[in-house]
C-alpha cells in the first residue's frame, strides 16, 4: 500500500486514536479563525489529490466553516399561532458541503471549485476544505491535467451551476406533481 492509502485508512475513523487528540486540538484552533481561510497545505492529502490538488502555483485550498443544525429562526413575539411561527423545521434544501463550496466560490470569484471534503466538526460547526484552481494562471494553462478546465468547453462556475441546475429540476418536478395532483381531484 502507498502512503495515501494509509492516510485514507486513518481518516476512516477520525475520532479514534491516533487522530482524536490531533483533531481536538485543531478544532479548538479553527474556532478562533475566520470562517473562510486559505490554507497552505491540505489537511487530508489523499482527498485533496482525489479532487485534483497539486502542490503548484494556481492551485488553492480553502477551509470553510459552516454552522450546523436546522437553522432555527427567532420566535416572533406577536400575531401568529404556534404552527405558523416558522421557528421549527426550517431545513436547508442543500447540504452543508455545497454551502461551503458556494461560499468559497463567492469569496474567491476568480477561482474555480474542483471539489471539497470534510475535515472536522463539533457541536456548532462543520469544516470543509475546498480545492480550487485559477484557470488563468500560466502554470495551470500549461498543465495538460487541467486542460479540461481552461479549454474551449470550459464555462465559468461549472460546479455551482450544476448544483443550481439540479435544484431547478427538483423544483420543476415538484411543481408538476403539485399541478398534476390538483387536476386529478
Amino acid at each position: 500500500m502507498g502512503t495515501l492509502r494509509y492516510v485514507a485508512d486513518i481518516w476512516k475513523k477520525p475520532y479514534e486514536d491516533p487522530l482524536r487528540q490531533v483533531i481536538k486540538a485543531r478544532l479548538i484552533k479553527w474556532r478562533r479563525e475566520p470562517a473562510i481561510l486559505r490554507v497552505d497545505k491540505p489537511t487530508r492529502i489523499d482527498k485533496a489529490r482525489k479532487y485534483g490538488y497539486k502542490a503548484k502555483q494556481g492551485v488553492v485550498v480553502v477551509r470553510v466553516r459552516v454552522r450546523r443544525g436546522p437553522f432555527n429562526r427567532r420566535r416572533p413575539n406577536t400575531g401568529r399561532r404556534p404552527k405558523r411561527m416558522g421557528v421549527y423545521g426550517v431545513a436547508l434544501s442543500t447540504n452543508l458541503q455545497v454551502v461551503a463550496e458556494q461560499r468559497a466560490a463567492r469569496r474567491f470569484s476568480n477561482l474555480e471549485v474542483l471539489g471539497s471534503y470534510w475535515v472536522g466538526e463539533d457541536a456548532m460547526y462543520k469544516w470543509f476544505e475546498v480545492v480550487m484552481i485559477d484557470p488563468s494562471h500560466p502554470a495551470i494553462r500549461n498543465d495538460p491535467d487541467y486542460a479540461w478546465v481552461v479549454g474551449k468547453e470550459y464555462r465559468e462556475g461549472r460546479r455551482i451551476r450544476r448544483i443550481r441546475e439540479r435544484q431547478r429540476k427538483l423544483i420543476e418536478r415538484l411543481r408538476k406533481q403539485a399541478s398534476g395532483g390538483s387536476s386529478q381531484q
